[in-house]
């Protein structure tokens, strides 16, 4: 696991996303530890595996007494069904829903802790975030985000819950870890001036799922790895895996490390970071204590200002083919297209060529070179003021052009605040306490399997 000021534990903000259950990883059961660091093993023949009539709300599993219910984990278990759009394996399935359970139990001892420490989240709370979260994807919408949850076999109860489960945790953190983590202005200032004196090294931006493991589950643990690393080679979400797999404190955040250098990592997650490229799939690797399972987001120099960070004004010109259209003339149209756009040089004037030869353009300006696929990107980097990029796109969907109108450059990057610093080292403390805390509420737990 990374050991880094830069791993974020987002204390006070709320990390449900649709689709994607926000929620902390790691075995539970408490009493049979399979390891130093974990909780019991869930046995691998639990009836919950099994389906049963959503009708009936079954026990499958009693936490301290509280009854989760198959119903409950097979509402969840849509939610990361509809992330990765149903395509995963019966195998597959089958081990998501293990995963859910732990979920729902680590989840379960939070909302129980809390209650305990008299934290209360308030109905109100919990219906302003999920009005948030409707507005976010459905334009405020509750109605539709309640008809799309039931429609996937979820349900409004189920994501309040999880909603629930996060603020109460996260306000257990704010009152009983967070004013007892104290970072000194010489801590701080220490890290900012080794960040000036590495000006212009390379940096970094990883996603990590790290799974623990000891030398008697490591076979086990390293086959569970390999199967999360083919099943995002196939497309899974890298974000929803981290978040219901990863061990780390940043499950929370998709498993995003934020920036760091080499030096920051161990020295066999270093070795391989060095060489991966922008978007590369790298594990499950060996490390102190378990695998890790490396997704390189970005990279970048340190304190230097980068060119994919310049914001375009954009026009973008396009011609379309009606269906049935022959290969001959698609060519030829296409060709004649280029020719009259890449001859134009000048953006006031390609929409009066646009007319001429019946495409049409769209303006539009604050686009960061980043934000765009790595293709554009390179391409539009390359180009001047009035210049345009090659044909791109399919005669289904339409051919386009983007013409460059104009270009504001970044500055010279400053690095993070001093104040921003200071947070990021704090709410990696937070974390790290957090885990051990969570932990703890697992091995104390009393939990029944039915």
């Amino acid at each position: 696991m990374i050991k880094t000021a830069k791993r974020i534990f987002p204390i006070g903000r709320g990390m449900v996303a649709l689709g994607l259950a926000a929620m902390l990883a790691g075995t539970v059961y408490a009493q049979d530890a399979a390891g130093p660091d974990d909780g019991l093993t869930i046995p691998s023949d639990l009836a919950v595996l099994q389906d049963g009539d959503d009708t009936v709300r079954r026990a499958a599993v009693i936490v301290n007494g509280e009854v989760i219910t198959r119903t409950d984990i097979k509402q969840r278990l849509a939610l990361i069904l509809a992330a990765n759009k149903g395509a995963v394996s019966p195998e597959e399935e089958k081990r998501l829903r293990m995963q859910v359970l732990r979920n729902l139990i680590d989840e379960t001892l939070q909302i129980q802790e809390a209650k305990a420490e008299e934290i209360q989240v308030e109905p109100e709370a919990i219906e302003q975030t999920y009005l948030r979260v409707a507005s976010e994807n459905f334009g405020q919408n509750v109605k539709a985000m309640d008809d799309y949850l039931t429609g996937i076999g979820s349900s409004p109860r189920s994501l309040k819950r999880q909603i629930e489960g996060e603020m109460a945790w996260q306000r257990l953190l704010g009152r009983n870890i967070q004013p007892f983590v104290n970072v000194s202005n010489e801590e701080v200032q220490e890290v900012m001036d080794r960040m000036q004196a590495s000006r212009g090294t390379a940096e970094y931006r990883l996603g990590e799922i790290y799974l623990s493991a000891s030398p008697e589950n490591r076979p086990a643990v390293h086959q569970n790895a390999v199967r999360i690393v083919e099943q995002l080679k196939q497309g899974g979400s890298f974000i929803a895996y981290a978040r219901q797999f990863s061990e780390a404190s940043t499950a929370a955040v998709g498993g995003d490390l934020g920036w760091i250098r080499l030096a920051q990592l161990p020295v066999e997650l270093s070795t391989v970071a060095s060489s991966m490229e922008r978007g590369q799939l790298v594990g499950p690797v060996e490390v102190p204590g378990g695998f890790s399972i490396l997704y390189l987001i970005d990279k970048r120099q340190v304190l230097m200002a980068d060119p994919r960070d310049a914001v375009l004004s954009l026009k973008q010109i396009s011609i379309d083919f009606p269906k049935g259209t022959s290969e001959d003339i698609i060519k030829q149209r296409v060709a004649a297209f280029s020719t009259a756009v890449s001859q134009t040089q000048s953006c006031d004037a390609i929409d009066g060529v646009a007319d001429q030869i019946g495409a049409t353009v769209i303006a539009n300006n604050g686009i960061k070179v980043r934000e765009l696929p790595p293709q554009l990107q390179e391409l539009l980097l390359s180009l001047q003021i009035g210049q345009a990029t090659p044909p791109f796109g399919a005669p289904d969907d339409g051919v386009r052009m983007l013409m460059v109108c104009g270009r504001d450059e970044t500055a010279m990057a400053n690095g993070p605040s001093f104040d921003q610093l200071m947070s990021q080292i704090e709410d990696d403390r937070v974390g790290k306490r957090a885990q051990r805390y969570l932990r703890d509420l697992r091995r104390d737990a009393v939990i029944d399997f039915n």
